[in-house]
């Protein structure tokens, strides 16, 4: 592999017109897609088999204008008066005509007048009475009451009992994903416009916001950070630059191709945050690892850059080769969880990975041929003349001598640590994103916080419950609905029971249940529970079949699934990845101190993520205010990613340490030597992931935030605790039995050659010669 490798990269140093002119063909060919086919994402979170999701595929047939997507405003006045009362009641009337009146709004209010022209002969109205006579009023006369309209209450819309905050509920003709964009902005600057007049603020809830900011202020500080840092370890600005451009290409091909499959595939804004968080960090360490190693090449070994270009490939790119493909397996194995939408952000962000390999192993060499001998300035070489090593590697030798030494409490410690920050994650709680895990600033909090004041936390969450005849065909009667609604009144978790529409045939209905406590409580999901467990029995009792839907219960829904498979996807993914490892360190037990360091490391992530988001704890360090679940596809994700990201570092460090096993040092001296070699670039890596991930903290929208941190959290404790003080602890520990493999084993696996020693026997090393290093440097000088 190494000898293959290394002709490439000299072949692409020598043409790089060639393979520059076939990647720009492919930019543009991107490029050119994305100008004729808009870009299409979605904010749904849907996972088909689940109880909710059903009834909501059921409903599409039966009952279609009560299967789009839900729209909900809050209306409060400004300075304590009554929303309905005077001028403000004028503004909040033709607010809400304004939203009714808007494009892709179904018009509540011309059903309703159809029904209540019908009078008694209306089975909606007599369903309707009859459901309000079973479930009562709540206790203590507080209730909310419809806003009124000439006599007649306007549907969708009530007005809290101290009558300071009006609650609009309406239902788009289609999933707000699929929504033409800008169409729920203008709604909201619809219902804005008419009440201004009023003095009334509208709050739109968590539910009427756009596809998320995908690159905003955060993360292109992120990226400037990762800038520095190129800087700081590679010393120049050319070299630093070309890191930077392999990365920026990735993510065009990576996003950007995927972009251009929207409007076949559904894409979620997830994935494509996913694939541009990896595209940029590992697009960055990959072109790091190689250029580091070329740069070495010609300081240490005084190679000219052509060879030591090709040597850099051949080496340096066969460990980013294996390393990108334990990022990639651990990625596509989330095919194994058998979820369409983790399917597509597993591909996609693999893809993305895929093409930074190729990106690093092709067009890095060719930029590198027109760089040539620029890639070391002149000062960088006098200074490789005048010493042998840098402060940093300096300070690395002493850094690994010191884990050796020590090495029993270097490993308690780098075991104890991840052990206590994992300890929160006992209590790690799982959901998705509502109005209160937004912060404090913004209009989804605000209208989560209104809501609970003025209606109860349930409004923030109303549940679906969609009514059936039980034989499919005969009609439900109001005295069944009745029963049932008194039924779902009864269950314990519920607050109030209304019948919110009906088809024509009358054949199916959809009962508004709302829950006492908020989306994520744990009191909202036993309500779910109890009321599915009830379905048979109110099935027999008044033959109708009741489901429950509703974002509310498809959050549960899906994080009951994703909890169920996270085993599964982990087994899978460790099993196949410790092949790959097998494969390359040819031996049993690095494979498994790396599997077990990642172990603690994602657990400590996990912990630390609850103790900050589910806890609230050092949430101003992170700019935070907002305590909610766990975003209920991080932990899957999170473990993907962080996975094949931490063999990255395995790999590289580890096999610095083979290498210099390999070339005859003893077992110790080789872990201090390949340590030293390898820790600066391995530190650089990590920071520039660090600092890209840690941009979408900033991110306004929670799932995006928290995947950020967390990724940005996995990283600093798998690479600082675990591949830099456990790894070089437990190497030191098993010594010689570090690279025990049995020789029945060792015959039979093909050996990859990572290390690139068939390179050196069939292609020698040149010897350093201190003319041609002299005449380099003065080429350096000339040349800038």
């Amino acid at each position: 592999m190494s000898v293959l490798l290394y002709r490439l990269g000299r072949f692409a140093y020598a043409r790089p017109w060639y393979v520059i002119a076939g990647w720009l063909a492919a930019v543009s060919a991107v490029v050119g897609l994305l100008a004729i086919n808009p870009v299409k994402l979605s904010n749904e979170v849907r996972i088909d088999g689940t109880p909710a999701q059903k009834v909501i595929d059921d409903l599409t047939k039966s009952l279609p204008e009560a299967s789009g997507g839900q729209g909900m405003l809050v209306f409060r006045a400004q300075h304590g008066t009554r929303v309905d009362g005077g001028g403000s009641r004028t503004a909040l009337i033709a607010a809400v005509d304004a939203v009714y009146r808007h494009d892709h709004v179904i018009d509540a209010r011309e059903a309703l007048a159809a029904e209540l022209a019908k009078g008694e002969k209306s089975p909606l109205i007599r369903a309707q009475a009859a459901v309000a006579r079973a479930v009562g009023q709540p206790a203590g006369g507080g209730a909310p009451t419809p806003l009124q309209e000439d006599g007649r209450p306007v549907p969708g819309v009530l007005v809290s009992a101290d009558g300071t905050t009006a609650l609009m509920q309406f239902q788009f003709d289609q999933q707000t994903y699929e929504l033409p964009s800008g169409t729920i902005d203008s709604a909201v600057r619809a219902a804005e416009r008419q009440a201004e007049r009023g003095h009334l603020d509208v709050l739109p809830a968590a539910s009427m916001m756009e596809i998320p900011e995908i690159v905003g202020v955060g993360e292109i500080v992120g990226v400037v950070v990762a800038a520095i840092v190129l800087l700081v370890t590679l010393g120049s600005v050319v070299a630093a630059g070309l890191p930077l451009v392999i990365a920026l290409v990735g993510v065009t091909l990576g996003v950007g191709g995927a972009f251009t499959l929207s409007t076949v595939f559904e894409i979620h804004s997830l994935t494509a945050v996913l694939a541009l968080m990896l595209g940029l960090a590992v697009g960055i360490d990959y072109a790091l690892f190689i250029v580091n190693r070329q740069r070495r090449l010609i300081l240490d070994d005084g190679l000219d850059a052509h060879e030591a270009a090709g040597r850099a490939i051949g080496t340096a790119g066969s460990a980013v080769l294996f390393a990108g493909s334990t990022v990639i397996i651990a990625l596509t194995g989330l095919l194994v969880v058998g979820i369409a939408l983790l399917n597509t952000m597993a591909l996609v962000a693999a893809a993305t990975i895929a093409i930074a390999v190729l990106l690093a192993l092709t067009l890095l060499p060719a930029l590198l041929g027109l760089v040539e001998e620029r890639i070391c300035s002149a000062k960088a070489r006098r200074r490789a003349q005048r010493q042998a090593s840098t402060v940093a590697h300096t300070r690395a030798s002493r850094w690994g001598s010191h884990l050796v030494r020590h090495r029993y409490s270097a490993l308690a410690a780098a075991f104890l640590i991840p052990l206590i920050l994992a300890l929160p994650a006992a209590s790690m709680k799982l959901g998705l994103p509502s109005g209160d895990g937004y912060n404090s600033d913004t209009a989804q909090r605000k209208s989560y916080e209104a809501v609970s004041d003025a209606f109860g936390p349930g409004y923030n969450g109303p549940l679906m419950a969609v009514a059936r005849s039980a034989d499919g065909g005969r009609p439900l009667t109001p005295t069944a609905l009745a029963a049932v609604a008194a039924d779902l009144k009864d269950t314990q978790g519920a607050a109030t029971v209304s019948l919110a529409g009906m088809n024509s045939s009358g054949t199916t209905a959809v009962l508004g249940l709302v829950p006492g406590d908020g989306p994520n409580d744990d009191g909202t999901k036993a309500l779910v529970t109890s009321v599915r467990d009830k379905s048979g029995q109110m099935s027999r009792e008044h033959g109708v079949a009741v489901g429950v839907t509703g974002f509310t219960a498809l959050a549960i829904d899906v994080s009951d699934r994703l909890a169920d498979v996270l085993p599964l996807y982990v087994a899978t993914v460790l099993g196949l990845s410790l092949v790959v490892l097998l494969l390359v360190f040819r031996s049993v037990v690095v494979p498994v101190m790396a599997t077990l360091g990642f172990v603690l490391s994602i657990a400590a992530t996990f912990g630390v993520t609850t103790a900050v988001f589910q806890w609230g704890w050092l949430q101003a360090l992170f700019g935070l205010d907002a305590t909610a679940p766990v975003v209920s596809l991080l932990p899957i994700i999170v473990t993907g990613v962080l996975y094949g990201l931490a063999m990255d570092y395995q790999m590289f460090l580890v096999t610095s340490m083979r290498e210099a096993r390999m070339h005859g040092a003893d077992p110790l001296d080789a872990t201090v030597s390949g340590f030293a070699h390898a820790s600066a670039v391995v530190v650089a890596a990590a920071t520039i992931m660090v600092s890209v991930f840690a941009g979408f903290i900033f991110n306004a929208q929670p799932m995006i935030k928290q995947a950020g941190f967390a990724l940005a959290v996995g990283i600093v404790i798998d690479a600082f605790v675990i591949r830099m003080t456990f790894i070089p602890a437990t190497m030191a520990l098993a010594r010689e039995r570090a690279w025990w493999i049995p020789a029945w084993l060792d015959r039979v696996l093909p050996d990859l050659d990572v290390e690139g020693d068939k390179l050196t026997q069939r292609i020698p090393l040149p010897l350093p010669d201190a003319s041609r290093r002299h005449d380099t440097t003065l080429k350096a000088e000339a040349t800038g």
